[in-house]
């Protein structure tokens, strides 16, 4: 199992978790313990928590792949891209000098 799988398999339990919470707190209204405000309360606040930590879990990976990447020095899309206009630059000028001939 790659880092990419335990990822995605821990995103999907926490929408999982989410359904599960909200239905908990629906529960607790129906039965009366909360009020239909303090209920949505509870999930918006939760979503929110939720959401916030997905982010955080997000720019983590995100930082630790990069960090990866560049402990192997794999080309970054930026080094691709000055590498072509390079190219495309020495190619312009290569095809100059063989029209000046």
């Amino acid at each position: 199992m790659t880092i990419f799988d335990v990822v995605r398999n821990a995103i999907l339990a926490g929408f999982g978790m989410q359904e599960k919470v909200k239905d908990y707190i629906d529960e607790l209204v129906k039965k009366g313990e909360l009020s239909e405000s303090q209920g949505a309360k509870l999930v918006k606040e939760w979503t929110e928590k939720a959401d916030k930590s997905t982010s955080e879990l997000s720019k983590s990976i995100s930082e630790t792949v990069s960090k990866a990447l560049e402990k192997i020095s794999l080309a970054t899309k930026e080094d691709i891209d000055k590498l072509t206009k390079e190219i495309q630059n020495l190619s312009e000028r290569v095809k100059k000098l063989e029209g000046s001939e």
